[in-house]
């Protein structure tokens, strides 16, 4: 079961590291959507601190988080993205250590801060990944994650889910310039049309906020149409996909290694978690 569990996930990072490496140069987020990615997490928090980011990919979370100044900085990946990451990350203030491996069994000791953004819901079992980043949160250390939610991604889980399927199967190229670029343009209308009938009409939002994956939508309009094409590619382009209910996600906190009392489950955008707290210093029974 486990040796099938590792098969798949390795199939899903050398999915997600076709894509990875053939993204534009630098990160592909700004600064601001780490900041909103990680919060309540501040710069403060990993300012001098030793941080763990899981799943990696090409170093574009990884960039931000050396701006932060922490005092050692590591990140691990498990599909071969490594050579894009090193070239990203050449001009980091703080130089991460970027180790090939399986999240949900390496082991690495404690740090201060253990985050793991847009990758539990790739794996075979978000579980398995889930107790990795609290094996490698010290006692006492910070952990925060973020997930698709099954809330608010009806359309998604309706229309692209079942593209994917398929889509997942072709070579990446197809996928990217075939198939991705295409089917998101109408979106990207979409959310532009939405941006615009926002600031013509602000008093109307009330109606706007009926309309499929608002939040959204409002949050990615500001973006691009490459954002967008990434995006979409980044939907497509894996094996396996798994959209968690708010339920599931307090179950995964509902763990011995887990302060009760430092837990935290923010909706973000309608239709994602984002989910943490601190590791007990005591494990409970």
């Amino acid at each position: 079961m486990i040796a099938q569990r590792a098969s798949d996930d390795r199939a899903t990072a050398a999915a997600f590291a076709s894509s990875w490496n053939n993204a534009r140069e630098g990160s592909v987020y700004t600064r601001e959507q780490f900041l909103d990615w990680i919060e309540p997490l501040v710069p403060a928090d990993l300012q001098g601190a030793s941080v763990l980011e899981l799943g990696h990919g090409n170093g574009s979370l990884l960039v931000h988080a050396a701006d932060c100044h922490p005092r050692r900085l590591v990140g691990v990946e498990l599909g071969d993205t490594a050579s894009v990451a090193r070239s990203n990350l050449a001009g980091a203030s703080t130089q991460p250590e970027l180790i090939s491996g399986d999240l949900c069994e390496v082991v690495l000791g404690g740090f201060d801060v253990v985050y793991c953004i847009g990758v539990l819901h790739h794996l075979t079992d978000p579980g398995a990944g889930f107790k990795g980043v609290l094996r490698n949160t010290r006692p006492g250390g910070r952990f925060h994650c973020w997930v698709y939610g099954h809330e608010g991604n009806e359309i998604i889980r309706l229309i692209v889910d079942p593209v994917r399927r398929t889509a997942s199967r072709l070579p990446w190229w197809v996928t990217k310039y075939v198939l991705a670029a295409p089917l998101v343009t109408p979106y990207f209308l979409y959310a532009k049309t939405l941006k615009v009938a926002l600031a013509i009409m602000p008093r109307s939002q009330r109606l706007w906020s009926k309309l499929p994956l608002y939040d959204y939508t409002r949050w990615i309009a500001n973006r691009s149409f490459w954002f967008f094409h990434h995006v979409a590619f980044d939907q497509l382009v894996t094996p396996q996909t798994r959209y968690l209910k708010e339920t599931e996600v307090r179950q995964l906190l509902d763990d011995p290694l887990v302060d009760p009392g430092s837990v935290y489950v923010i909706r973000r955008n309608g239709n994602s978690w984002k989910f943490g707290g601190r590791r007990e210093v005591v494990a409970r029974e």
